[in-house]
């Protein structure tokens, strides 16, 4: 057991996604934590592992009509629609602040046909403030009757292999539970050139307001985040974790650094924390403090000791 203060914070919390490697586990969620200069006066952004940028689209989007944001029990629906002002004006306007970020800059890319993905990731991905990409394929695919790239092996891979061919920086794939078999999914994006996968994004949910009798999202239907889907999530990057062997993101309702270390032990080489932030912006802290303290009393010198520890079909390396 780690009791020295010194001894304690020498245990090692760095970890590698596919390639992009981190002082700290800890990203922070896609839409959830903005570009990280919105929370910069509450968090030393030098004390997270990185922050993941708003998705962004070939072309600008409004996003869904009004309510967008629905808070339900242990959780929250949404259904932004994913607005943006397009790749264009962000490269213009937006990626030359992240030069300054004390921690690494994920850039997200959403499209709507294998070409955005492909286009918005090279566009992305050249500019040296990001240093990798979320690919995030739970968009709906217009050019396939509303069906989600996630959702559909062969457009999962299409994807992927596009956006593998257009940078060689670290790729990391953001997988949907609105499957029946994720892993299956993961499986063939591994195959396609995946660095690493985040996993899961929202789960599909609806809430009804009574007092109008209408549903409370104008979108209908929405996302559902926070702590109601980690179970889910654990069990989705279990199932993962014994199908592929790249890096997984583990992801879905972290508020806790107990939360956190289910998902490693699960599988994952790191968390990402979205919701939670809404809740009190200094949740990574305490997540990395609390991990750091865990690996101490558990007679752990790092991290990596413990990745898919309670998975006796991990196949990751630890």
């Amino acid at each position: 057991m780690v009791t020295d203060a010194k001894a304690a914070a020498a245990i090692d919390l760095s970890t590698d996604l596919g390639g992009l490697r981190l002082r700290l586990p800890t990203l922070m969620g896609s839409g959830c934590y903005g570009s990280g200069e919105e929370y910069a006066p509450f968090v030393d952004l030098a004390q997270l592992g990185g922050v993941v940028l708003k998705s962004v689209t070939r072309l600008p989007r409004l996003g869904n009509d009004a309510p967008r944001l629905v808070p339900v029990a242990s959780g929250l629906l949404n259904a932004i629609g994913l607005q943006n002002p397009g790749v264009d004006a962000y490269l213009a306007n937006d990626v030359a602040k992240f030069a300054d970020r004390p921690c690494a800059v994920v850039g997200s890319v959403a499209g709507f046909s294998v070409d955005d993905y492909a286009y918005v990731t090279e566009r992305l991905a050249a500019r040296d403030e990001i240093d990798a990409i979320e690919l995030n394929i739970s968009c709906p695919n217009v050019g396939h009757e509303g069906e989600t790239f996630a959702c559909d092996p062969k457009l999962a891979a299409g994807a992927t292999r596009a956006a593998r061919a257009a940078t060689k920086k670290p790729l990391i794939v953001k997988l949907s539970p609105n499957v029946t078999d994720i892993a299956s999914i993961a499986r063939v994006v591994e195959e396609a050139g995946a660095d690493a996968l985040a996993v899961i994004n929202t789960v599909r949910g609806m809430s009804i307001d009574v007092e109008r009798a209408a549903p409370a999202l104008a979108n209908v239907s929405g996302g559902l985040s926070g702590a109601a889907i980690r179970p889910i999530a654990v069990l989705a990057v279990w199932e993962v974790a014994r199908a592929v062997r790249i890096p997984i993101l583990g992801q879905g309702g972290i508020e806790t650094a107990r939360d956190a270390l289910e998902f490693v032990l699960a599988g994952a080489a790191a968390v990402s924390i979205g919701t939670g932030n809404f809740t009190d912006p200094r949740v990574p802290l305490a997540v990395a403090a609390g991990m750091r303290a865990y690996l101490g009393a558990h007679g752990h010198a790092s991290l990596a000791e413990i990745v898919g520890a309670a998975n006796p079909g991990f196949l990751g390396a630890r």
